[in-house]
């Protein structure tokens, strides 16, 4: 038997007839009784994907044809890259190959990034951040060695990099606007 400020079974739907409680989203009158599908909805009761217009499905499955496709034609993409980089690192020479695996290897520390950031923003960074920083590090790296060799070759002079070959490519980068000065600031506004 039920308590006495526990409703009894016929309240909680032990009864021959059930009528849920009515909710936002249901298709129930306010009062608890269910509505009759009228013609304007076209005999839909809000079951979701059964009643749904014909034009919305048949968008949806353009779009995922097309997402399939595309997904097909990155696939593709991506195997024609890499069959290119094969073919690209079999042509190398001991020596390019030997810089070309120093480069894949090389890699600024995590913890070192994240503390780098975390000390100029004052505030804390996600792993997805410090990742993408240290790729952008490493390209940036790689510019300025790039334009020091520039430098220390057009300088009739030898590998390895000196810090003077270092100093004039950062020189070099900045006068062409590649590197933005941090001791001016632009005033935007006047």
């Amino acid at each position: 038997m039920a308590d006495p400020g526990e409703p009894g079974r016929e309240e909680r739907g032990g009864g021959t007839e059930r009528e849920p409680a009515p909710t936002a989203t249901s298709p129930h009158g306010g009062d608890g009784t269910m509505e009759e599908p009228t013609a304007t909805d076209g005999g839909r009761s809000g079951d979701g994907m059964d009643g749904e217009d014909p034009n919305l499905q048949q968008a949806a499955k353009k779009v995922k044809v097309e997402l399939k496709e595309r997904k097909e034609k990155k696939h593709k993409v991506d195997e024609d890259e890499i069959q290119k980089m094969q073919i690209l690192v079999s042509s190398f020479s001991e020596e390019q190959l030997n810089r070309y695996e120093m480069y894949r290897r090389s890699a600024f520390p995590k913890a070192a990034i994240k503390r780098l950031i975390q000390s100029i923003t004052g505030t804390s960074v996600s792993q997805n951040v410090v990742i993408a920083m240290s790729g952008i590090s490493k390209v940036f790296v790689g510019e300025v060695v790039e334009e020091a060799l520039d430098v220390c070759e057009k300088w009739g002079e030898l590998p390895p990099l000196q810090p003077k070959h270092m100093r004039e490519a950062v020189r070099r980068l900045k006068s062409r606007g590649q590197i933005p000065n941090s001791k001016y600031k632009k005033i935007i506004f006047h």
